[in-house]
C-alpha cells in the first residue's frame, strides 16, 4: 500500500491521538491532532457541552484539507488523528489528495464513555459521547482495528499494513 498520510479516525475517546502519536514515531512520520485546527469559536462551544453543526465544521475541514494537501505535495508523510465522523467529511479531507488512508478505531459505547468520563482538562465533555456515536457513518474503506485491544496491538498491525 503506497500512502503518505494516515487519518486515525473514531468518536472520542476512542485513542485516536495515541494511537496517532504512536504510530507516527515508529514510522518516523510528523503528527498532527486535528482538535489543533478547531477555531476558538468551536472550542468554546464544545466547552460549553454544545456538539457542533457542519456549518462549524467548515472552516476546521478546510484547514485539514490544506494540512493533507501540503504534507502530500512536500512529500512529507504524516499521521493525523481526526474524528472525521462523516462520509461527507472524509469525502472533504480526502478531495485532490492521493495517498491517504482512513484507520478506524472501533469501539463499544461503554468502554469509550469509561475512557472519556475519567479524561481531565479536555474540552470534550462525556455527555457529548452520545451526539459522536449518532454523527458516526462508519467507514467502508478504512483499516478497522478494535479499540479494546491495546495500543501497541494496534500500531503494529497498522505498521504491517503500510509496510
Amino acid at each position: 500500500m503506497k500512502t503518505g498520510f494516515i487519518i486515525v479516525m473514531g468518536v472520542a475517546g476512542s485513542g485516536k491521538t495515541t494511537v496517532g502519536e504512536l504510530l507516527a514515531q515508529r514510522l518516523g512520520w510528523n503528527f498532527y491532532d486535528a482538535d489543533a485546527f478547531h477555531p476558538a469559536e468551536n472550542i468554546a462551544k464544545m466547552a460549553n457541552g454544545t456538539p457542533l453543526n457542519d456549518a462549524d465544521r467548515a472552516p476546521w475541514l478546510a484547514a485539514l484539507h490544506a494540512l493533507i494537501s501540503t504534507s502530500l505535495k512536500e512529500n512529507r508523510p504524516a499521521v493525523l488523528a481526526c474524528s472525521a465522523l462523516k462520509e461527507s467529511y472524509r469525502q472533504e479531507l480526502l478531495r485532490g489528495n492521493e495517498g491517504v488512508q482512513f484507520v478506524y478505531l472501533k469501539g463499544r459505547y461503554n468502554l469509550i464513555w469509561s475512557r472519556i468520563s475519567s479524561r481531565k482538562d479536555h474540552y470534550m465533555k462525556p455527555q457529548m459521547l452520545q451526539s459522536q456515536f449518532e454523527a458516526l457513518e462508519e467507514p467502508a474503506d478504512a483499516w478497522t482495528f478494535d479499540v479494546a485491544l491495546p495500543v501497541s496491538e494496534i500500531v503494529k498491525g497498522i505498521v504491517q499494513l503500510v509496510e
